[in-house]
């Protein structure tokens, strides 16, 4: 077995599809309702601590972190409780949610104070309060994250999926929030060294975050190469850095960046420190792309987090009414999940919402595997995708350990390369899931 997997020039070229890059955010106007789910990251959910009939402001604690890797989840609106109680989620998971019904006033809680801080349990302390997670996408707590000692911060403003555009919205319009939350990072961590990577397709956020960070001690912006997945951690890091994440690390778990000596940062996560040191609101609401062929007006709008995407959709002046709706995705293209329906409610994670016609949806049909091998040129983690799935369909479980099938990032690249049109990312996604629950039974 590997102990590492090499990943450089390795990934896709993908069109750089970003109509709305251009585009100022704009604000929802506060809905009706809101349902917030206690599970909106990784590890233990949420316990909710308000019941029906409660009042509640903007900034009001309604779920306690379940645990250490857990995070506390806070109302995005003013208004009551209207239940609590089980919801099915868009995965399938089922987790409490709190729902309230808004009064439309957006009252702030006074509670909302700007945190002390003077050295790094403090900073971990105010983290946590914040409710902070990775909001590009994983969704781990980050005050777990922040505990590590380490040598250099690295700032994800790569933004390589297609359409999505909220990060580079994040660096034009909240430049100062970001240099803010970077500065308290790297003092009160005791971190060196700091690197923001962007795409080079984003000359615009280059040019303000070098002009920013001009004269700032540690501080350096990395124009990365325009090749998907360059925000995946793991090729993040060894981009900026030269280092390469192990495959097992001393724990004798999966390699974190940690283990190479770096932490990964969202560069909307560590903006929503940067503004929440200063105002003392935590993670109360969430910037979304809404793009495709099917919405009326594609737009990044600023959204309360439990915001139902319906909602959302008609925020936007709603489906093209000569367009008949094929295909709703959460997120993006590449790393997105389509939806049955637009009754779920916005996450802390989330950060767009495609909509396609039938036409633009429908997908080509299947051919059989050539055998080219541009899945596995493609792949950043160095991973057999071909021979991931071969080995899957035949339910070989010591053969997926072999080729290191726990280590897919299900960035799609395999998929999108295909000349056969394969549906071979969702194979791997499907294999990997089999092999950990098959570990987890103590499978062969």
């Amino acid at each position: 077995m590997f102990k590492f997997l090499k990943r450089s020039a390795k990934g896709a070229v993908v069109p750089h599809e970003k109509a709305t890059a251009g585009m100022a955010t704009v604000q929802m106007p506060v809905p009706e309702n809101v349902v917030i789910p206690m599970s909106m990251h990784i590890g233990a959910p949420a316990e909710p601590v308000v019941k029906k009939g409660d009042p509640v402001m903007v900034g009001t604690l309604i779920g306690k972190a379940g645990g250490f890797v857990s995070a506390n989840i806070h109302a995005s609106v003013s208004g009551t409780v209207v239940d609590v109680a089980p919801m099915r989620m868009v995965n399938g998971a089922v987790c409490q949610a709190v729902a309230i019904h808004c009064d439309g006033n957006q009252t702030v809680d006074p509670a909302c104070q700007p945190p002390v801080v003077k050295d790094k349990e403090s900073l971990l302390a105010a983290v946590q309060a914040c409710g902070l997670v990775g909001v590009g996408g994983a969704g781990f707590p980050t005050h777990v994250k922040l505990a590590a000692k380490v040598d250099t911060l690295l700032i994800n403003a790569a933004e390589c999926e297609p359409y999505l555009a909220t990060d580079a919205r994040e660096m034009l319009e909240c430049s100062e929030s970001i240099l803010a939350g970077i500065q308290a990072v790297m003092k009160y961590c005791e971190i060196p060294h700091c690197i923001i990577g962007i795409e080079r397709n984003k000359p615009e956020c280059i040019d303000l975050m070098c002009t920013l960070t001009r004269g700032v001690e540690g501080v350096r912006v990395k124009p990365l190469p325009m090749r998907y997945p360059q925000g995946a951690e793991k090729t993040l890091v060894e981009t900026c850095t030269g280092r390469e994440v192990p495959q097992v690390g001393p724990s004798g778990k999966p390699g974190l960046p940690a283990d190479v000596g770096c932490i990964v940062m969202n560069v909307t996560s560590v903006s929503t420190l940067g503004k929440f040191l200063k105002t003392g609101i935590p993670l109360v609401s969430k910037r979304l792309t809404v793009d495709g062929d099917a919405i009326a007006k594609p737009q990044n709008i600023e959204v309360p987090i439990g915001t139902l995407y319906r909602d959302v959709i008609a925020a936007c002046g709603g489906i093209k009414p000569e367009v008949e709706l094929g295909k709703i995705i959460f997120g993006g293209p590449m790393m997105g999940g389509a939806a049955p329906s637009a009754d779920f409610p916005v996450l802390k994670q989330n950060n767009g919402l495609l909509l396609f016609g039938r036409k633009a949806a429908t997908l080509p049909e299947a051919q059989p595997c050539i055998r080219c091998g541009r899945c596995i040129e493609a792949c950043p983690m160095g991973l057999e995708p071909v021979v991931i799935v071969e080995n899957y369909n035949q339910k070989d479980t010591a053969a997926l350990q072999k080729l290191c099938v726990d280590l897919c990032v299900a960035c799609g690249s395999c998929t999108y390369v295909c000349p056969a049109k394969r549906p071979v990312s969702q194979t791997v996604t499907l294999a990997k899931n089999w092999y950990l629950r098959e570990q987890r039974k103590g499978g062969k």
